[in-house]
């Protein structure tokens, strides 16, 4: 493109130096401007190229290195809600008065075994529980609204190399990593398969999108189901957990095992109508 680009300018220096006119050289610029803006790909189209890129040699519990999390997350950075079809006034954002949760839209842009790229709409006070992202990294870019984040991450025993603190009732120990509400426009998170809060909560405190990524994605078969979690203070069971040296009881919880998706989540499907995915 740009051997090209540098060809058509002398070219056009050629046209005035040879007494050609000026204004049809002007127009076959501006053509090859309008050109060139057309051949621009989308901010989505960009998330996946760069996904493709960072995720070619991920898999299950590999993490990309930080040059590339960086990379991935300035591109994410960018994308704005009209770059992927979203605005205030889309019912996906005001609660249908079901009586019921409000509930969640799931948007779907694009799945293959390395990454998944989807958008998550959520009216006021709609709420997606507690649930882990088992061997993941996860970007997560708030595209609009406001959204209060709690997440945490698993105490393992020291004595024993990954294996979680475990109380006599079967709960595991986690440690509390953010209890924050984020506001649009901010920089986008990312977790990662045992640190930065795996396990994470979102409530809408106002109506809101995220924009997913996750490498790689859920995987029942391959042993990567997303488990929901129901939290227990550190105090409610008293003498089962560690010595916290120096660390507060508050920033520490029993998480147990919810054995089926939470009746508080209500998850409905809606088709994607932002700019699409080309694979090439």
């Amino acid at each position: 493109m740009r051997v090209n680009g540098s060809l058509a300018d002398r070219k056009g220096s050629d046209q005035v130096a040879t007494g050609k006119s000026t204004s049809s050289s002007n127009s076959k610029k501006n053509k090859r401007r309008q050109k060139k803006s057309a051949a621009m790909p989308s901010a989505v189209q960009r998330v996946f190229e760069t996904c493709k890129e960072v995720f070619a040699d991920g898999g299950p519990g590999i993490v990309p290195s930080p040059d590339e999390v960086e990379r991935l997350r300035s591109v994410l950075d960018a994308v704005m809600p009209a770059d992927v079809g979203l605005s205030p006034n889309l019912p996906f954002f005001r609660d249908v008065g079901t009586g019921g949760p409000p509930p969640v839209t799931y948007l779907h842009l694009y799945e293959c075994p390395k990454f998944s790229i989807c958008i998550f709409c959520l009216p006021q006070g709609a709420v997606i529980p507690l649930h882990d992202h088992p061997a993941m990294t996860v970007f997560s870019k708030l595209l609009m609204g406001s959204m209060h984040i709690k997440s945490y991450d698993w105490v393992h025993d020291p004595r024993v190399s990954n294996q979680r603190i475990k109380s006599s009732t079967g709960a595991s120990l986690a440690k509390l990593h953010t209890d924050a509400i984020s506001v649009a426009p901010c920089e986008t998170s990312v977790l990662y398969p045992a640190a930065a809060g795996n396990l994470h909560c979102f409530t809408a405190v106002t109506s809101c999108a995220v924009l997913d990524v996750l490498g790689p994605p859920y995987d029942d078969e391959q042993g990567r189901a997303c488990t929901y979690y129901r939290g227990n203070a550190y105090s409610n069971l008293p003498g089962e957990g560690p010595t916290l040296c120096g660390e507060r009881e508050e920033d520490h919880a029993w998480l147990e095992e919810r054995g089926s998706k939470p009746d508080e989540l209500v998850v409905r499907g809606a088709e994607y109508k932002g700019p699409r995915i080309v694979d090439h």
